[in-house]
């Protein structure tokens, strides 16, 4: 089940870097709920239901021109899967920042169920029970 669950995260991902909200809610789970109050960015805040993670993610697509994630790996724990990644925006006037980040995905029936911003990647594994050797040793 876990591979089930890490291709909907690279979906929900691909989904996000076309800007495609149909896409992104169809691979949401109906309660979804997206943490972003790590952020230290924009939106910092707590979203939930589809209605409010959609404005949350259309006033994101709003501030920036661009935005891309770029997964580094993919690491499961049941139904979670940690993506630490290098994130891209570059802003309505030109002005571009790389960060790194950790995003936790929580899957439930099959869809993203809750998404949470992580600045370093061993907050996330340590959200998940997972320590940065157990994740290393991930085949």
């Amino acid at each position: 089940m876990s591979q089930a669950n890490v291709e909907v995260v690279r979906k929900a991902i691909a989904a996000y870097n076309r800007r495609d909200l149909e896409a992104v809610a169809a691979l949401n789970h109906p309660d979804v709920e997206v943490d972003w109050s790590a952020s230290l960015g924009v939106e910092a805040g707590v979203y939930r239901g589809r209605e409010e993670v959609a404005r949350f993610y259309k006033s994101y697509f709003d501030t920036f021109e661009e935005i891309n994630i770029k997964p580094d790996r993919f690491i499961e724990s049941g139904d979670l899967v940690v993506v630490p990644n290098h994130g891209h925006v570059r802003g309505r006037d030109g002005i571009e920042a790389v960060a790194r980040s950790a995003l936790l995905f929580e899957l439930r029936s099959g869809r993203v169920a809750r998404l949470c911003l992580y600045q370093a990647t061993g907050e996330a594994l340590e959200a998940v029970g997972l320590s940065e050797q157990d994740a290393d040793s991930d085949p």
